[in-house]
């Protein structure tokens, strides 16, 4: 039983710069599945789901909302398949703190988890490469609710569930979109941003997260227990 349990996002908050690769993979899939060419400019991407962002891909290029859904598995698999094999190294796309801080967190007993809007074996994938996936039991990923809300919801009742942490827990919710501190007020949980990624903190103070830090090196156990 975990004293405190911290989900992380992972885009601008453990990585960044981490290259085109993730959005070529989407573009990939929706090319392998649906036999249209897409394109992820001009769309706000940061704070989205994977499915969202390819369906506002493939609406821009015309397709109907049915034809998406029915494609939208096999899409999913396809862009998964070949990020699998570009993803470069990423062990120089830290944002800053975070080994630190990972470390830190591990070794006062506080359980790790994830809560992104990358398609599951993209998000597992990129940790990997970038040297960070031994910290994080668990995640909720992209493809796995409808919301970053309802992400991190899943993500809670999985750790209360599995006996990892009980309702005295402290839960806390790491990003650096607005949409984490939605999902994080949604869930009546610690919410922190930090100012790691491309949202500007007059987007970030607004919203009144608990914490808005410039980025990890900030972050002190008190924080989070």
């Amino acid at each position: 039983m975990h004293r405190a349990l911290v989900l992380f996002d992972i885009d601008g908050t453990l990585v960044r710069r981490a290259g085109p690769h993730h959005r070529a993979a989407l573009v990939h899939g929706v090319r392998k599945v649906a036999g249209l060419e897409t394109t992820t400019e001009g769309i706000p991407v940061q704070g989205m789901l994977d499915p969202d962002i390819l369906t506002v891909m493939m609406r821009t290029a015309g397709a109907r909302r049915a034809a998406i859904r029915d494609a939208m598995p096999e899409i999913l698999k396809a862009a998964e398949r070949y990020y699998l094999r570009v993803c470069p190294e990423l062990t120089d796309k830290h944002c800053p703190g975070v080994v630190p801080v990972l470390e830190r967190l591990t070794r006062r007993g506080v359980l790790l988890g994830l809560v992104t809007g990358n398609l599951t074996r993209i998000g597992w994938r990129k940790l990997e490469r970038a040297g960070l996936r031994e910290y994080f039991r668990f995640g909720a990923f992209g493809e796995m609710a409808k919301s970053r809300a309802g992400l991190a919801k899943l993500a809670i009742r999985e750790a209360r569930v599995r006996g990892w942490i009980g309702r005295e827990a402290v839960v806390s919710l790491i990003g650096d979109a607005p949409q984490d501190i939605q999902a994080a007020r949604a869930n009546r949980i610690r919410a922190i941003s930090v100012r790691t990624g491309i949202t500007p903190v007059e987007e970030l103070e607004p919203l009144r997260p608990d914490l808005l830090l410039r980025d990890l090196r900030e972050l002190r156990l008190r924080m989070v227990e």
